[in-house]
């Protein structure tokens, strides 16, 4: 099970991971948007198995491009060091060098630099987006702080008007790092009405894939399911949702601005 912490947000996943683990499922988490976000005591992203980040344009810190990979598992850690260096062996450390180079009985001084262990990419970030990324670690606390509060300043007073709009249920988390503030109108009226008062002033977006079943791609891939599936709340959100980015650097006029957006 790929599961997505969406925004910065997480549901029940300790319950959720106690049913993988009960039916042998493997539970990987999508943490692309939420790094940072602690939910009863534990960052997310160590809920499963292994867990995904992104440090794309607008995450919580920026190589520009790439991201990373995160697990305790040492078989998994090995395979994704292969897979990401062409399938060779470079990135992993002498010990496990040795034991892979004696397992497939490979010559150390000559062959083993170029020997392909498993079918891989050049999946490794470069110089320049590695020092990237290095130096936004130290601003990293800072910057998620500033989100939480940007979400607390407009998304919280958003929620209030419970006549417009469905509240986000958040009070669950130790610690919101907020990725981007989402807004499920209560009818398709309302969010027309945003999506107009929007234009030119604010950019926003749908709640990333909405009701997938209603992609193109799933209509293409799995025509016998796209007319039977009826995914009520999925239909909501695809329907009435959108969200707007959290910038760490949002002034205080700017916060106004998007507020009179949402609450004149």
């Amino acid at each position: 099970m790929f599961l997505t912490n969406l925004l910065g947000f997480c549901g029940d996943i300790d319950n959720i991971k106690r049913i993988c683990d009960k039916e042998k499922i493997i539970l990987i988490e999508d943490n692309c948007e939420s790094l940072g976000t602690v939910y009863k005591g534990k960052k997310l992203g160590n809920f499963g198995l292994a867990s995904s980040f992104s440090f794309y344009v607008g995450h919580h810190m920026s190589t520009i491009e790439g991201g990373a990979v995160c697990t305790n598992n040492e078989e998994i850690a090995t395979m994704l060091r292969l897979v990401r260096a062409h399938g060779w062996d470079r990135n992993l450390d002498f010990a496990k060098q040795n034991e892979i180079r004696n397992k497939f009985n490979v010559n150390s001084t000559f062959y083993s630099r170029y020997t392909f262990y498993d079918v891989g990419y050049n999946l490794r970030p470069t110089e320049i987006n590695a020092f990237i990324g290095n130096l936004q670690l130290k601003y990293l606390d800072e910057i998620i702080d500033k989100r939480r509060l940007n979400f607390m300043k407009m998304g919280v007073p958003i929620y209030l008007e419970k006549e417009k709009y469905f509240p986000i249920k958040y009070d669950h988390l130790d610690l919101l790092s907020n990725f981007a503030i989402p807004v499920i109108c209560k009818t398709k009226e309302i969010r027309n009405k945003i999506v107009k008062k929007c234009e030119g002033i604010l950019e926003i977006r749908p709640v990333v894939g909405g009701d997938i079943t209603k992609q193109p791609f799933f209509k293409k891939y799995m025509p016998q399911y796209f007319k039977k599936m009826i995914n009520s709340n999925a239909r909501i959100i695809h329907e009435q949702g959108l969200y707007f980015g959290n910038n760490p650097e949002l002034t205080n006029d700017e916060r106004i601005t998007i507020l009179n957006i949402f609450l004149k």
